[in-house]
């Protein structure tokens, strides 16, 4: 679920910070930029683990900030595709399952990835799976063991605007149709998993009696 991965990058030392040594300087600076921030076809970033080399810094002239090339290592939640995880439920609706980790929400478990015999109740807004007769409910915040299926990287940088692009005033449709691209992008997640539950063992733990 957590790995390791080693990059490399330039930090921003301001002088408020000198009387730091540059390992804890470089590494607050590099948690405040990285940590809880998606890195595409990395992962989601949760801290600094150590700091492998640093130049010496170098002031720029009118600046006065420490400028360092660092290279790093920083802890990545990451699980690979077969990985079984835990969570807990988190919401249900007639597409399927959201579950979450507490530190990371964007996980699904579509419908046809669910339990044979499971069908969504509108009026409990809850997923039952009928086993055996018996209809067994899955209740929000209960402890759910998934396995992933596949993980999506969405590329969130900003884009210029076409009409931008192109030099023509913008119009109301086009400004309309702009803010509908940025309402929908802003819907997806940087990184997601879908997971499922359709194999013996997998599911709310309450249901093989773990």
């Amino acid at each position: 679920m957590f790995l390791v991965a080693e990059l490399e990058d330039t930090v921003k030392i301001e002088p408020k910070h000198f009387d730091k040594s540059d390992n804890e300087a470089i590494t607050a600076v590099l948690n405040q930029k990285f940590a809880n921030k998606v890195i595409p076809d990395v992962g989601l970033c949760v801290c600094v683990h150590d700091i492998l080399e640093a130049s010496p810094g170098a002031i720029l002239h009118g600046d006065g900030c420490s400028y360092i090339k660092t290279t790093f290592r920083l802890v990545i939640f990451r699980p690979f595709v077969g990985e079984v995880i835990t969570g807990r439920v988190k919401s249900c609706s007639s597409s399927g399952v959201r579950v979450t980790l507490g530190f990371f929400d964007d996980i699904h478990i579509p419908a046809p990835a669910l339990q044979p015999g499971s069908e969504f109740d509108p009026a409990e807004q809850l997923w039952v799976w009928n086993y055996e007769g018996e209809k067994l409910y899955m209740d929000l915040d209960e402890p759910i063991r998934i396995r992933v299926l596949r993980e999506v990287f969405t590329d969130k940088t900003p884009t210029p605007a076409t009409a931008a692009s192109t030099g023509r005033r913008q119009s109301a449709a086009d400004a309309s149709a702009t803010a509908d691209l940025q309402a929908n992008s802003a819907k997806i997640p940087p990184y997601a998993l879908t997971c499922t539950i359709q194999e013996d063992g997998l599911g709310l733990l309450s249901w093989w009696g773990a």
